[in-house]
């Protein structure tokens, strides 16, 4: 597999670990709390994989920045979050600034 595939299969598993979060009731639940550990390794396994051909800074800020986008996105639609221009912005920000780096090459 190419490291972007790993990076994008990482930043995947952010937004499902970043979701996954809140369920825990500050980890005091014992089954939500399992799948969140078993997703934040599901994350940085293959971001450590993306990692071997993309540079550390270059892959690291991708999947946050996917995993961000990913969580206000989620949060939107699955939790009723605030929509108002300046969040849109951030993200279309932020979403920018992930291109930018894929297009760079690394």
């Amino acid at each position: 597999m190419s490291p972007w595939a790993w990076l994008l299969g990482a930043a995947a598993a952010e937004v499902a670990w970043s979701q996954s979060i809140k369920p825990t009731d500050g980890f005091t639940r014992v089954l939500p709390t399992l799948v969140c550990f078993v997703l934040g390794v599901a994350a940085v396994y293959p971001l450590t994989r993306a990692m071997q051909g993309i540079p550390v800074g270059t892959a690291y800020t991708v999947f946050t920045g996917i995993g961000a986008t990913g969580a206000v996105v989620l949060g939107i639609v699955w939790y009723g979050d605030p929509v108002t221009i300046l969040r849109l912005t951030g993200i279309t920000l932020v979403v920018t600034g992930v291109i930018a780096l894929r297009a760079s090459g690394g």
